[in-house]
């Protein structure tokens, strides 16, 4: 981070910086406070080293999802029918000759 400088009507520029401004709940705050203050930093900073930290896990799986996930996908490849490729291949064929013949009655009614 560059050093601030002043601008002509005397206003602090920081280069690199974006002013934000947002709302947070009464306990937010207070716990940005209280970090702030224990770590003698500038609310902004904790702020911006709190974000840095938690984006590397922001948007994971948390044990629970990731746990259920694992068992749905367990639940699908199990109910994958085993059988070798060539009776799949077989059954498309079967199909095919099937679609190529049309719906064609068996017997006029």
């Amino acid at each position: 981070m560059q050093d601030p400088i002043l601008d002509p009507k005397g206003m602090v520029v920081w280069f690199g910086m974006v002013k934000m401004t947002f709302t947070v709940d009464d306990d937010t705050a207070r716990t940005l406070r209280q970090m702030a203050d224990r770590l003698q930093k500038p609310q902004s900073q904790v702020l911006r080293e709190a974000i840095r930290f938690y984006e590397p896990h922001a948007g994971l799986l948390n044990g629970e999802e990731r746990r259920r996930r694992v068992e749905l996908f367990d639940e699908v490849i199990a109910r994958i029918p085993s059988g070798s490729a060539g009776k799949v291949d077989e059954e498309l064929r079967q199909i095919r000759r099937s679609r190529r013949a049309g719906w064609r009655r068996s017997a006029p009614r």
